[in-house]
Parts: structure tokens; C-alpha cells; sequence
């Protein structure tokens, strides 16, 4: 079973048509009994990482998405729930994240000198700039196009999880990647060729 996470706030039903076009049926999954039986699992996202957490916490699906992750089953994370892959973010405060990979969210901009003018949230078409092999990125070509909406970015510990980079006020991680753990800043269900390109390497990882 393909695992859909559902914690209240993400856009499920898009996610969903995404893998519909790749022929590949996802169950949407909100109780850890549920989520125990997947062998892979997609944390989609839309919102406030608080929001997101807090979600996650009511439903009692952190531990068991760790656990999930520890016997190596496959998990991508999905624009915010990319961003709850991470160690903590300080949108409205400080909150702690699920803590797969290092690293922590901040403000688009935050750690650029090169704001002036920045519009944030970011949104629409950019493009990433591949940095580093992994399954999740194979046959991905640099300067592909990719539909991102958010207003924080990972900036991580570990550049070797980057897999790519976009340009926007400077440059912020748009993939990561580490084993069995990745994720997408952009909506790849909103990215047509590229998003469901990058959701089949995913299944066949």
C-alpha cells in the first residue's frame, strides 16, 4: 500500500490525481494501524509548519512515520511536508520538526543579501539546477520547470542532501534527498512532465 498522509491540512485530492496518471492507486491514511500496513509514503502540504506539526501530533503519526522511515520504507515529502522532514522551522515562532534530515526552515530571503524587491511568497514557474545523482532525480535535466507556492525554504546542515537548487533572492534547496527520505519544495502534481516524472522515480525508488 502507497500511503497518502492525511493530517488536516494538505491538498490531498491533487496529489491523488497526480499518481492517477501514473496508474498507481494511493490510500489516503490518517491512524498509525493504517499507516503501519504501507510500504511507502507521500506527506503532501499546505500551510503553517505549526499547523502541519500540530496535526501530525493530534493524529499520532510522528512516531509511526519514523518508524516507517527507520525500516526503510520509502518517504517523499511534498512543499510543506518537504519542510516537516527538517529539524525545526521559525515561521510563527520556533517549532521542532520531525527531524529526518538536518536542517531548519526559515523566510525565503532570510539568509540572502539579495531581497530588494523579493516577492514572497514565491510563486509560479521556476527552475531547478540539479546538483546531485539520486534515484529520485534520475533523468531530471537542469532547467527544467517546476510550479513552486510557499514563503520558507530549507536551508540544511547537509549539502549532500541537496539534490537541487532554485534561484530566488539566491539559492534554496528544491530537492533533498538521503536513502530512503525526499522531497520536493514544488507542487510536482502542478509541474506536469517534470512533477510526474520526479513522482514515478519516487514509486520506483
Amino acid at each position: 500500500m502507497i500511503a497518502l498522509i492525511d493530517y488536516g491540512i494538505s491538498n490531498l485530492r491533487s496529489v491523488q490525481k497526480a499518481f492517477e496518471h501514473l496508474d498507481t492507486a494511493v490510500t489516503l491514511v490518517d491512524t498509525p494501524d493504517r499507516l503501519a500496513q504501507a510500504d511507502r509514503l507521500i506527506l503532501p502540504g499546505v500551510g503553517a509548519f505549526p499547523a502541519g506539526m500540530k496535526g501530525l501530533q493530534e493524529r499520532g503519526l510522528i512516531e509511526p512515520i519514523k518508524l516507517a522511515v527507520r525500516e526503510g520504507k520509502p518517504l517523499i515529502g511534498i512543499c510543506l511536508g518537504m519542510q516537516l522532514l527538517f529539524e525545526s522551522s521559525d515561521e510563527m515562532g520556533n517549532t521542532a520538526g520531525l527531524g529526518l534530515l538536518p536542517g531548519k526552515v526559515t523566510r525565503l530571503g532570510d539568509q540572502s543579501s539579495i531581497v530588494r524587491g523579493l516577492k514572497v511568497p514565491h510563486m509560479g514557474w521556476n527552475q531547478l539546477d540539479r546538483v546531485r545523482d539520486h534515484p529520485l532525480v534520475y533523468d531530471l535535466v537542469s532547467g527544467s520547470y517546476a510550479y513552486f507556492v510557499h514563503s520558507y525554504a530549507i536551508y540544511p546542515d547537509d549539502q549532500n542532501i541537496v539534490l537541487a537548487t532554485t534561484e530566488y533572492g539566491g539559492p534554496f534547496a528544491s530537492i533533498v534527498g538521503r536513502g530512503n527520505i525526499c522531497g520536493l519544495q514544488f507542487h510536482p502534481e502542478k509541474s506536469q512532465a517534470v512533477g510526474l516524472r520526479l513522482l514515478k522515480n519516487f514509486l520506483e525508488m
